[in-house]
């Protein structure tokens, strides 16, 4: 994961938006933004026991690219990054591709993450967000919840 302050620069939403300002970990646990490294996504026990330990029971893995989703993905993509909040955590685990979830900080302004294999993030429940794959379209990731 890379963390950084979104530049908010007009253009593809998909592209990296970089500032230049990289973003702390230690600001991210501030936020309530949980992040862990599981390489090894064939290899699902790591993730298992995390799923166990903060009591999650449902999955559901979720491809976002054009070969899935053919014509709706432009759509979907630009419904992602309209910012929203949710009531329960928002977990996302991801299996291969890259993407980026961007948080509101508590100035109001975008944190950038790139998620990329491996990655798994979890977003508090009430945090502003949203969500847009990278400039290769492929976004494939397991979505978690209670």
């Amino acid at each position: 994961m890379k963390a950084y302050w979104y530049d908010n620069e007009p253009g593809d939403q998909r592209l990296p938006h970089d500032s230049g300002r990289s973003v702390d970990p230690s600001y991210l646990s501030k936020l309530g933004v949980l992040y862990q490294s599981f390489p090894e996504v064939d290899d699902p026990t790591s993730v298992d026991a995390l799923a166990w330990e903060r009591n999650y029971k449902n999955r559901d893995t979720i491809c976002v690219s054009p070969a899935t989703m053919g014509d709706a993905y432009e759509s979907k993509v630009k419904m992602f990054f309209n910012e929203h909040l949710h009531e329960d955590e928002e977990i996302r685990y991801i299996l291969d591709g890259a993407g980026y979830f961007d948080v509101r900080s508590e100035a109001d302004e975008w944190v950038r993450l790139r998620l990329e294999k491996g990655d798994l993030i979890v977003l508090p429940s009430g945090i502003y967000h949203r969500f847009t794959s990278d400039e290769q379209n492929v976004y494939f990731f397991h979505a978690m919840q209670r």
